[in-house]
């Protein structure tokens, strides 16, 4: 999931030059974005993705600008925990985790739900709350935020990519927002069709005024409120509240690219990268769920089960959609999840991973089966 946080940070001036000076759009499409996307009954493309996925060996561009900007954020975010560990007060501490919660929500319930995949359908009133909470994270504007994230499911792990995992672990991290896009990503970006995303009047307001909604929401309010209403620090104010805030969300988001592709099993298909990380999953409101996530991006879960545990997401979708507010949520048909799993899964399945044909004779040895009835 790319959260894009400071692609607002790199020029664009360039990006002319890259299209017209590459090989551009070379990258072959490798994963499924809306549920008409897939060519068989079980959601899947019908290509070897696994020959699909690479990335050319090429000399990184450093955007310096990007990287003094970042650093001097971390060396901030660092003091501010602290601070908040030390000096700041009960209500900034309160105050922060409820600006952390209403960006998260803004990322994964509005740009990536909602405006990346049309996983549900969302009022006006609902739209107005996403906006607000995504502007609050500051992940570049919501549009953007949406059509690199298209980009990110349909050519994943190819030069396409913005955050390309086969890159490794730093790059998939932050690595993509300290130097320039390869070409690929520029020329998919802008062969995808966006005409639902331009039709969307709140999301192009936010596009529209991002740089002076934006450092309200994101930098001046969450400064200003703890000094006027409790009377904080400005100290503690700005590298509490506003920098290791923003700073530690930036960070959890960003898991999704790196931890997700990397560490887990993948029970839905072992083919790809995206894996299961429950302790992602945690951080970012149930977005660590990565395997069955681009498997079935369509499914406004990003989960097969609906447990609101490590998915605060969804309960927040569900919330609003009894209330009308939300609508039209789609989710994937159980048989179609098995057949899935029976295919290409891992074995690592809660329900159907025992006795798939990649599960050997060893591991079934290691099963421990426990009788119930005897405890």
């Amino acid at each position: 999931m790319p959260p894009n946080a400071a692609n607002g940070l790199a020029g664009s001036a360039e990006v002319e030059q890259m299209l017209s000076s590459s090989k551009a759009g070379a990258s072959k499409q490798t994963g499924v974005l809306f549920e008409d996307d897939a060519d068989t009954n079980d959601g899947a493309l019908d290509v070897n993705v696994v020959e699909l996925k690479k990335a050319e060996k090429r000399k990184l561009k450093w955007v310096w600008r990007n990287i003094i900007l970042f650093a001097y954020v971390h060396f901030a975010a660092l003091y501010g925990g602290f601070l908040l560990l030390t000096q700041a007060k009960w209500p900034t501490v309160v105050f922060s985790i409820f600006l952390y919660v209403a960006g998260m929500l803004g990322i994964t319930g509005g740009a990536h739900r909602l405006w990346a995949h049309r996983s549900y359908k969302a009022k006006w009133p609902l739209r107005l709350i996403l906006i607000t909470f995504n502007t609050i994270a500051f992940q570049d504007a919501a549009f953007h935020w949406a059509r690199d994230h298209r980009v990110h499911h349909k050519f994943s792990e190819t030069d396409a990519d913005p955050h390309n995992a086969t890159r490794g672990f730093f790059f998939s991290h932050v690595g993509w927002l300290l130097c320039k896009k390869h070409p690929d990503v520029v020329a998919k970006g802008k062969g995808l069709d966006l005409t639902d995303l331009r039709a969307d009047r709140i999301l192009m307001f936010q596009l529209k005024h991002y740089f002076v909604l934006m450092p309200l929401a994101c930098f001046i309010l969450p400064t200003v409120i703890p000094m006027v209403c409790w009377n904080e620090s400005l100290l503690c104010s700005w590298f509490v509240s506003t920098m290791f805030r923003w700073c530690f969300q930036l960070n959890m988001t960003w898991l999704v690219n790196s931890a997700a592709h990397k560490f887990g099993g993948r029970p839905y298909d072992k083919n790809i990268n995206p894996s299961q990380s429950p302790y992602v999953s945690a951080f970012t409101f149930g977005e660590g769920w990565h395997n069955y996530h681009h498997v079935f991006p369509w499914d406004y879960k990003t989960a097969e089960w609906g447990n609101y545990s490590l998915n605060m997401t969804t309960a927040f979708i569900d919330l609003f959609a009894k209330i009308g507010w939300a609508y039209d949520l789609k989710s994937v048909a159980p048989d179609t999840v098995e057949r899935r799993v029976r295919r290409t899964g891992d074995g690592t399945h809660e329900l159907w991973g025992w006795g798939d044909k990649d599960m050997t004779a060893e591991d079934q040895q290691r099963v421990l089966f426990m009788d119930m009835k005897t405890h």
